[in-house]
Formats: C-alpha cells, structure tokens, sequence
C-alpha cells in the first residue's frame, strides 16, 4: 500500500512518480513531492518508483493575491 497525502493508493505499486502524477491529473510543473520525508527533485520524477510503503505528500502551487 502507498499513502498519498494521507490516503490509502492501492494502485500504485510500480508505477513511476511521474507516471502517478499525470494519471492523477497534477501538472508536474506546478506540484513538489516529498516522499518517505524526502523532497524529491523534479529531474528525479521518472526515475522514482513507487513501493509498498512510501508515503507521499503532493503539494500544489496556486498563484492567487
């Protein structure tokens, strides 16, 4: 099981960060992503797989004044 922002993902095992993200409908260049207390680098979005066990938090920029 991984955790995304709190929640229980079960379709996700294997499945590459970047892959998760557009599946999800998050546009990569306005989000950041920790992973397992870890920020993870935009140029490591494709290389990052997801494991039974990660959590991730998902944070995304809004512009607004």
């Amino acid at each position: 099981m991984i955790y995304v922002n709190g929640n229980e993902i079960s379709n996700a095992d294997n499945l590459k960060l970047s892959d998760y993200l557009v599946r999800e409908g998050y546009k990569i260049s306005c989000v950041a992503v920790e992973c397992n207390d870890f920020i993870v680098p935009k140029t490591q979005y494709e290389e990052k797989i997801l494991t039974n066990g990660d959590v991730i938090e998902v944070v995304s920029f809004v512009g607004g004044g």
